[in-house]
Formats: C-alpha cells, structure tokens, sequence
C-alpha cells in the first residue's frame, strides 16, 4: 500500500493488532506503519506500547535507536548517501557535505520545499561503482557534482 501521511488512528490501530502477536512485534508494527503514513507518527507509540504492554519510553527508544524510522514525513524524493568505507575512498564524503551545505539541511533532513529527504545509508552493495546512492530506490553509481546537482534540482 502506497505511504500517505495523513494519520489516521483507526489504521494504525488495524495495523497494530494485525501485528501484535508475532514474536517481536515491535519492528513489524513500525514497518507497517511506516510504510502505512511515510513515517512513524508520535501517536502511534502509545497505541503501540498499550498492545505490546511496554512503556512508552521503551517504543520511543525503540523507534529513535533504528535509524530507518522516521519521525517526520519525508520529501517526496529520498536520497540515500552511502557512507561506507568504499564510497568514502572515491569521494563521497565531500560529496555529500557540500550537497548538504547547497540544500541548508542536515542529514535526515528535508529541503524546505518538501522535495528532498537525504539519508546516509552505509552500504549500498554498489562499492564498485562508488560513490553511491539510492534515489526513490533506484541506484546510482559513481556520483558527482554533476549528478548530485541534478538530483537537488
């Protein structure tokens, strides 16, 4: 099911109880919902804590340690970085810094615009081809300026 970030309690709750029995049931509920809403609405960790009769301060660690969870809605595009050790030797970190820097953001940010989200990831399988990158999910190799220019745009 495509993500819409609209919060709807009646869904998560569907969501939550479809996925409450399976062992560890943590991570599925927060999968689901994400991938339900595009992120992890501050709502639901309280439903999610009352099902699997943990306290909230537990479902908040478990949702701020993984950093694959979001806490906003993301852009409508989301740039994944590589930032391991074979992107990082053919460039990548200048990379990525001066593209954070052009876009005034942060990483896990969001341009201001709403269009681009830029996660680091740390690999990508592509080292061959590096720097590398994951745009919407679809990879990049050997990035440059020039790419990086144009994905921003």
């Amino acid at each position: 099911m495509p993500h819409d970030e609209s919060w709807n309690a009646t869904q998560a709750r569907a969501i939550i109880d479809a996925h409450a029995a399976l062992p560890g049931a943590a991570l599925p509920i927060l999968h689901a919902l994400q991938d339900r809403f595009g992120y992890i609405p501050d709502p639901a960790i309280p439903l999610i804590a009352d099902a699997l009769n943990v306290s909230r301060a537990d479902m908040h660690g478990i949702v701020s340690f993984y950093h694959d969870f979001r806490h906003a809605p993301p852009g409508r595009h989301v740039l994944r970085l590589c930032r391991a050790e074979a992107c990082q030797s053919t460039g990548a970190a200048a990379l990525a810094t001066a593209l954070l820097d052009r876009l005034g953001i942060a990483w896990g940010g969001t341009t201001s615009d709403g269009r681009l989200t830029v996660l680091p990831v740390y690999c990508l399988g592509l080292c061959v081809c590096g720097p590398a990158a994951l745009l919407d999910g679809e990879p990049i190799g050997e990035l440059d300026e020039a790419k990086l220019a144009e994905i921003a745009a």
